[in-house]
């Protein structure tokens, strides 16, 4: 993390957690464009989050946030820190906001693969946090809404933590020697598995949380299956009715775990 200034390594380590320690044992030729990334992605993240600002307004600001990763300086990023920088939940998202162009100067500062591989990854995560925006209108349970089918809940894992596992193949492939035998193709799909088995997990542990705030991501089609709307789901004697398609949801997401560990 030799590239990432001092203050910004400040920022990632509180908002960062356990993956500040990963990035320590990483060979020095990954640290900075993961730790990067990272800042990016979690600077993203919270832009998708914030309550601070209309729902409209937080795709626009991805928007510009995008932009920012296909043409660089663009004159409206400022916006994002001077509108998004209010009492955020966690006060290091703030400082994070606040360093956004030193962020953006450590990226366009790396190698160009490297940039690329960033930027690939960054459209990605940006795209699927429009989309959720897009798809989950309101905040709360009066406004709940389900993903519709099975093939949305496998698009929304991949956006959320897939593509984040194929990112993690091809860094390492690029950086690390005791790869250069892997077949890349299938290691990639292998990562994007184990991402997605991590976002199912998420899926399945948070579903009262996320269907509090509006959210459940338990396809619609399967639901009614089982004689079960999205609001049906709020009352907890529904669990015993529900109980099938979690087991086949966690069969998937055991899969998923297996093509990680293979």
């Amino acid at each position: 993390m030799r590239d990432i200034p001092d203050p910004l390594r400040l920022v990632l380590k509180q908002v960062s957690r356990s993956f500040y320690l990963t990035l320590a044992v990483l060979p020095s030729s990954l640290q900075t464009a993961l730790g990067v990334a990272y800042l990016l992605a979690r600077a993203a993240d919270t832009i998708a989050d914030t309550r601070i600002v209309a729902r409209s307004d937080r795709r626009l600001y991805l928007d510009l946030f995008r932009q920012e990763l296909e043409l660089p300086f663009p004159p409206r990023l400022a916006e994002i820190p001077q509108a998004l920088t209010g009492v955020q939940r966690i006060p290091a998202e703030r400082e994070l906001l606040l360093r956004l162009p030193e962020c953006f100067a450590v990226f366009g500062a790396l190698e160009k693969e490297d940039r690329l591989r960033v930027r690939g990854l960054l459209v990605a995560l940006i795209f699927g946090m429009q989309e959720d925006l897009r798809i989950f209108p309101g905040e709360s349970q009066e406004h709940l809404v389900a993903l519709e089918s099975r093939a949305d809940l496998d698009r929304y894992t991949y956006y959320a933590a897939g593509c984040v596992g194929e990112f993690w193949t091809e860094m390492l492939t690029a950086h690390c020697a005791a790869t250069h035998g892997w077949d890349t193709s299938v290691m990639r799909t292998r990562g994007k598995c184990f991402g997605q088995g991590l976002q199912m997990t998420n899926v399945l542990r948070d579903l009262a949380q996320d269907l509090r705030i509006g959210r459940c991501y338990l396809p619609r089609q399967d639901l009614q299956e089982l004689g079960l709307s999205p609001s049906d789901l709020l009352d907890p004697a529904a669990g015993e009715r529900l109980r099938p398609l979690l087991r086949k949801l966690l069969g998937l997401t055991l899969s998923h775990y297996a093509e990680g560990w293979n």
